[in-house]
Order: structure tokens, then C-alpha cells, then sequence
């Protein structure tokens, strides 16, 4: 008798190449429900455009105008107390009349130059800043928003174009790696 027996001699042989990849319908399925996901997420988005955006822009011009009107009437009483007082002053002015004198009148050059050519206008428009200034209401808003995230710098729209990019390379890598090699 032998020393090895024949029997029980395991075939180390290349029993051929291995079977070839089937269709892999678990990351077809896979790759379709994402796809479903970002459909529904794009509709979702163009719905909340559509219907919240809109209703939130229309209260913003209502408040908007709304504090427009009172101001422009706040405005508008100050102007008429100034004016009635400027009218009480001139014809105060106008009773009170001097006598001329014979004082010698020199003329000089000056470097001030008046924005307008009668002081009382001035005096007017210096009314209305000092007006505006004290009827301006201040409305605390923040309007200082951090901005250290990424879709600060590339925003929607190039995050969705680098999602469709990831997509596309998961399939183009799928497919390299089926391809058969030469």
C-alpha cells in the first residue's frame, strides 16, 4: 500500500472562473428610492415656494407700508406746526418795524456758502431732520446671521449639483467595476 491514499486527495484545480455578476437589484432598489426621495424633496421645496413664500413676502409689503403711511403722517403734522410757527414769527416780524440808520454798510467776502438761498428754508429743512429723528421708531431685528456653513459658500443649488455629481459617480464606479477586464 501506498503511503498517501488516492482516495481522499482533495482537487485543488481551478474549478473555472467564478460565476459572473447577476443584475444586483438590492442597489437598483436602493438607488431608486433615493432617487424617489430627492423627487419628493424638490416637490416639497417648490410647494413651500409657492405657498408659504408668497403669503410671508405679501405681510412683510403690508407691515411695510403700514409703518410708511405713519410716518409719512407724522411727518406731515410736523410740517404744519413748523410752518404755523414760521408764519406766527414772520408776522410778528413784519409789525415790528425799526428805524433806518446811517450806518456805512462794508462788503466782505465770505467762505461759507448756504446750501440754500433763504435762511428760513434752512431753518425749515433743520426742522424736519430734527422731526424725522425724533419720530423714527427703531424695530430690534437680527439681522446679523452667522455664516460659517458650507452651503453658505456654494448654497443650494451647488449642493444639489454635487449630490447628482456623487450619484453619477456611484454609478460610473458600479459600472467600472463590472466591466470585464482584458
Amino acid at each position: 500500500m501506498s503511503m498517501y491514499n488516492d482516495d481522499n486527495v482533495d482537487n485543488f484545480d481551478d474549478e473555472g472562473a467564478p460565476p459572473e455578476e447577476s443584475n444586483n437589484r438590492t442597489f437598483l432598489l436602493a438607488a431608486g428610492v433615493l432617487g424617489v426621495l430627492v423627487l419628493l424633496a424638490f416637490l416639497c421645496l417648490g410647494g413651500y415656494l409657492i405657498f408659504f413664500r408668497n403669503n410671508t413676502s405679501q405681510q412683510a409689503q403690508a407691515t411695510g407700508l403700514a409703518q410708511a403711511t405713519q410716518q409719512q403722517a407724522t411727518i406731515q403734522v410736523g410740517l404744519t406746526q413748523s410752518f404755523l410757527a414760521q408764519a406766527e414769527t414772520l408776522t410778528a416780524a413784519a409789525t415790528v418795524t425799526v428805524p433806518p440808520t446811517n450806518t456805512p454798510v462794508v462788503a466782505q467776502a465770505t467762505a461759507t456758502v448756504s446750501p440754500t438761498a433763504d435762511p428760513a428754508t434752512a431753518t425749515v429743512a433743520a426742522a424736519f431732520t430734527q422731526l424725522a429723528v425724533s419720530t423714527q421708531t427703531v424695530i430690534p431685528t437680527s439681522t446679523a446671521l452667522p455664516n460659517t456653513g458650507f452651503a453658505d459658500d456654494v448654497g443650494i443649488p451647488g449642493m444639489l449639483a454635487m449630490g447628482l455629481a456623487l450619484v453619477a459617480v456611484i454609478f460610473l464606479v458600479r459600472r467600472l467595476r463590472t466591466v470585464p477586464v482584458k
